[in-house]
């Protein structure tokens, strides 16, 4: 059937929708948290910064991820 193309095709947004319905949250949106770091820490994730032009949030999600 053509409508099992289109879930095998789309699985992973369907799989964000399922979740989506369970927990009303996407895995790609964005949510602010707060979070304790070292004064060292926050001078080297400035001075990245600085550098890159880059948020800090965006920094450490590429760290993480």
């Amino acid at each position: 059937m053509q409508s099992d193309k289109i879930i095998k095709k789309y699985k992973e947004m369907f799989q964000a929708l399922e979740n989506y319905d369970r927990t009303h949250e996407l895995d790609f949106q964005r949510k602010r948290i707060n979070l304790t770091l070292s004064v060292r820490i926050i001078k080297k994730l400035k001075k990245i910064r600085e550098k890159t032009g880059k948020p800090i949030s965006r920094i450490i999600e590429e760290l993480v991820a």
